[in-house]
């Protein structure tokens, strides 16, 4: 029950990528950073957490308890795709940024790929996310 009512309280922010509209809960602390998308069995079409890091580092992504296979998209600064990575489940492997990124964005397996989203594209919207803590 509190892991429900810990994912309620997390902001949400529309982001847009090459014309297409993403609803992402955000991750803006330690402990939201850590949770994740741990235990969740399903991720909506079009939605997708963002992820927003103290420091601008080559941070990496993992699977652990995590049950949906997903693709993250390390950004920088500006908002542009640094690089995207395929995920499986419930696995330890590490997925990192190709360079220093200020956020992740995971979304469903192949969301990117389907819509023709490569590195250099631009994310729109991050503005709106609340600052790291």
């Amino acid at each position: 029950m509190c892991a429900l009512a810990a994912r309620a309280e997390l902001p949400e922010i529309a982001l847009t990528a090459n014309g297409h509209r993403l609803t992402v809960e955000v991750a803006y602390t330690d402990e939201t950073r850590m949770q994740g998308l741990m235990h969740r069995r399903i991720l909506p079409e079009n939605r997708g957490m963002l992820f927003v890091f103290r420091d601008v580092a080559r941070h990496a992504m993992w699977m652990m308890n995590t049950h949906i296979p997903l693709s993250v998209a390390f950004l920088d600064e500006r908002g542009v795709i640094i690089n995207v990575e395929d995920m499986k489940p419930r696995t330890q492997d590490t997925h990192p940024a190709a360079k220093p990124a200020r956020y992740a964005l995971e979304v469903n397996r192949g969301w990117f790929q389907k819509r023709g989203i490569k590195p250099g594209a631009k994310i729109e919207g991050l503005e709106r996310a609340p600052p790291p803590r």
